[in-house]
């Protein structure tokens, strides 16, 4: 089998899994869900249910366990979370261009 990587969209944290990430796992450090929506690589919050696996069936609660047989986790943090840096060099340019520090 092969390892997976999954990093924790609450607290960024890496986990390691030896195959397919159980549904019922949770971080270690802040006990958030890892096999959801949050986690996943078409997670998408542009898309049509937040999702660009068009064959997905639609997940209300993007942060809670579900049974999702196209989840497939993202290589970093995922989208929009703490620790994944995304957005910073957009705000640096904005601040710069408006004169904020």
């Amino acid at each position: 089998m092969s390892e997976r990587n999954i990093h924790c969209h609450a607290c960024g944290r890496r986990h390691t899994f030896d195959g397919p990430i159980p549904r019922e796992a949770v971080c270690d450090a802040c006990a958030s869900a890892l096999k959801c929506c949050l986690t996943c690589r078409f997670h998408d919050p542009s898309a049509y249910n937040e999702c660009s696996e068009p064959s997905a069936e639609r997940v209300l609660d993007k942060d809670r366990s579900n049974f999702c047989d196209y989840h497939s986790p993202r290589e970093q943090g995922a989208a929009g979370s703490q620790n994944d840096g995304a957005g910073d060099g957009a705000r640096s340019e904005l601040e710069r261009l408006f004169g904020k520090k």
